[in-house]
């Protein structure tokens, strides 16, 4: 632990080794939750490191206690929150639906290490049926189910209500509902 506080106090007083360490660690995190919102891989690996600079920009204003177990996870929640909004913002600036593509099998080797294997495989299939689903529904799902977002930081987020977005939720669920079933009934069939 004590080599994350040095490295986070080495980005902060701008140690250029220290970033690119610190990028490196962090990159498929932060691809994989900007690609739930960008899904052109070099439009979101642009968007990323937006975030990064952002990041970099505003590690000092990280707090974290030295000696606290939950820095790590603490800071990957940070961290997510200024990537969501650097995908929001650039999807703005596009206002029309991004094409869907997949991204490189070796970012999905770099999912978190706390995941076991049935569940790095069960978020990429997450993640592709939520590919499928209408843009407005797609990003209120990825905000309020993934990122743990409020409908009311949700609604301020996109400029929604947030009537709106819980529409757009339970419209999101109902339809990944009927993905899932399908996809059971199919696999039913084949055995």
């Amino acid at each position: 632990m004590e080599s994350l506080y040095k490295l986070i106090r080495d980005c902060i007083a701008r140690d250029s080794k220290s970033q690119r360490a610190f990028y490196e660690y962090y990159y498929g995190f932060a691809l994989k939750t900007v690609f739930r919102y960008i899904y052109q891989y070099d439009k979101a690996a642009d968007v990323v490191n937006d975030g990064f600079v952002k990041i970099f920009n505003s590690l000092e204003r990280f707090k974290f206690k030295k000696g606290d177990a939950d820095t790590e996870r603490i800071l990957m929640g940070w961290m997510k929150r200024i990537l969501i909004n650097t995908a929001i913002d650039e999807l703005r600036k596009l206002q029309n639906s991004p094409v869907v593509v997949e991204l490189p099998e070796y970012i999905w080797e770099q999912t978190d290490r706390c995941y076991n294997a049935d569940q790095k495989i069960l978020y990429k299939e997450l993640i592709c049926e939520i590919k499928r689903l209408p843009p407005s529904y797609r990003k209120v799902f990825n905000m309020f189910v993934i990122d743990g977002f409020s409908h009311g930081e949700i609604a301020n987020m996109l400029g929604i209500s947030e009537g709106t977005s819980k529409s757009a939720l339970a419209k999101a669920k109902a339809q990944l509902k009927r993905f899932i079933e399908n996809r059971f009934a199919e696999k039913s069939y084949a055995v």
